[in-house]
């Protein structure tokens, strides 16, 4: 039985490759324009400056240097090739930079210790202006008062 189910396959297999021989092939597609690779001058003084920033504000040692700055390397890139490819499609480019994020996030986590990370994240939304969990909830802003005053 299964020296039969063999045969069937390899005569099928052997029928099917002269047929796909047979077929006229498609005239060439046009293919978009070559995408430029990103500047790696940019790239390499980008993710420099980012690991310079992350070594002196977490306190790197020299091996979590050299690791962070191969991540930043390779995220750094991919976004600059992403904002190349996606210039016309700005939600595109949004989706794959937010992508580019949280897979970096994720690789520095297995490199920084618990408390880096933690400061990293926190100067992240800092700088991102993220408000800090209970914050000021129900206090009005300067100058707002707590309603009409007479």
């Amino acid at each position: 039985m299964l020296t039969k189910n063999i045969l069937t396959a390899a005569l099928v297999l052997a029928g099917a490759v002269p047929a796909l021989a047979q077929t006229p092939r498609a005239a060439p597609r046009a293919t978009a324009p070559t995408q430029a690779a990103p500047n790696e001058a940019t790239v390499q003084s980008r993710a420099d400056a980012l690991t310079a920033n992350m070594t002196q504000g977490l306190g790197l040692t020299p091996a979590q240097t050299e690791k962070v700055r191969t991540i930043n390397v390779a995220s750094v890139r991919n976004v600059e090739a992403a904002r190349l490819r996606y210039r016309q499609d700005p939600a595109k480019l949004r989706s794959y930079i937010d992508a580019i994020g949280l897979a970096r996030l994720e690789q520095l986590k297995d490199v920084l210790t618990g408390s880096q990370f933690t400061r990293y994240q926190q100067k992240r939304e800092e700088k991102m202006g993220i408000p800090k969990a209970g914050g000021s909830q129900g206090n009005p802003p300067p100058g707002l008062g707590n309603g009409p005053t007479e």
